[in-house]
């Protein structure tokens, strides 16, 4: 049941194909895992916008990135034996990337090496960080989603602090993925994907963690919310992979559009705000390879690492 009338819905254009020249159809052991059967030429996550405008993006079973000028022309600037998801820029011009098979790595743009930052946790792997994002003071926070689902709730949530130290604030999640801190690190979103959820983790000064709730329930589908941005209003833009949908939720959870996929794929897995005025939201669709654009009446919250 919905309390809501179906909300207006924003089209999208297309900003930039993957060449042809880029792509590469085959099966690969993430392939396999995550599309049974099928060849993938590509899956693009991870979109994120340094200081001259231009958006990377990574490429997950290739173990690429790939760096998009502002008129939409492709760069590979780095491939390595990995699978990189999330990606974002520090302030300090630094490149992290969330690698499914590596932890925390750090590129070097100019270079094109990748280098692990964070490997491991207590002499343990991790089960496959999927997406991070930086909070205002420095502090890391990343997901931890390996294969969990609603069969496995043990996904994590890490923070990673600014004097070195990790903490895993919950690891009860059936498949943590998006993951956004609020202006004032107050709080924590992330996207649930395997139960179709929106969790708020509140961020108490004392480190503790309680009273996590579900701030969002979508409605389902074949999979389930994935990257997430925050507008500079406190709204919550929520990439339904499956759907072929963005969700723009107010800060009280009430729909207030859906921003529809202008291309026959339903995988929109990813997104960030980019333009001059940060009205413009930039998606990864990556059944298509293609990144899609769509103008908004309200700016994105600034990323800390642009400031």
């Amino acid at each position: 049941m919905s309390f809501f009338a179906p909300p207006p819905t924003i089209t999208t254009e297309i900003f930039a194909r993957l060449p042809e020249n880029l792509r590469r159809p085959r099966r690969s052991a993430w392939a396999d895992a995550n599309r049974p059967g099928r060849e993938t030429d590509s899956f693009l996550e991870g979109p994120s916008f340094d200081r001259q405008g231009r958006l990377y993006v990574t490429d997950i079973p290739n173990g690429r990135v790939f760096r998009i000028s502002t008129v939409g022309e492709w760069e590979q600037i780095a491939e390595y034996d990995g699978w990189p998801n999330g990606l974002k820029i520090h302030r300090d011009g630094r490149i992290f990337i969330t690698c499914y098979k590596h932890g925390i790595m750090e590129l070097d743009a100019a270079t094109g090496k990748v280098t692990p930052f964070l490997d491991s946790v207590g002499s343990e792997s991790f089960k496959g960080v999927n997406d991070l994002v930086f909070a205002s003071n420095g502090d890391l926070y990343f997901t931890d989603q390996g294969q969990t689902g609603l069969q496995d709730p043990t996904g994590r949530v890490y923070r990673y602090s600014t004097t070195g130290v990790l903490t895993c604030l919950l690891d009860t999640i059936p498949s943590p993925n998006g993951i956004v801190v609020d202006a004032k690190a107050t709080y924590l979103l992330v996207a649930v994907t395997r139960a179709n959820q929106i969790w708020r983790i509140p961020l108490h000064p004392s480190g503790l963690v309680g009273k996590v709730g579900c701030f969002s329930h979508l409605h389902g589908g074949p999979s389930g919310p994935d990257g997430l941005a925050l507008d500079e209003n406190g709204g919550l833009l929520v990439a339904h992979a499956g759907f072929g949908t963005v969700w723009h939720l107010s800060p009280r959870a009430e729909p207030l559009a859906r921003i529809a996929s202008c291309v026959p794929g339903f995988s929109t897995t990813n997104l960030a705000f980019g333009g001059p005025d940060r009205r413009t939201l930039f998606i990864t669709e990556s059944e298509t390879g293609t990144i899609l654009k769509a103008e908004l009446q309200v700016s994105g919250l600034p990323m800390f690492s642009h400031q």
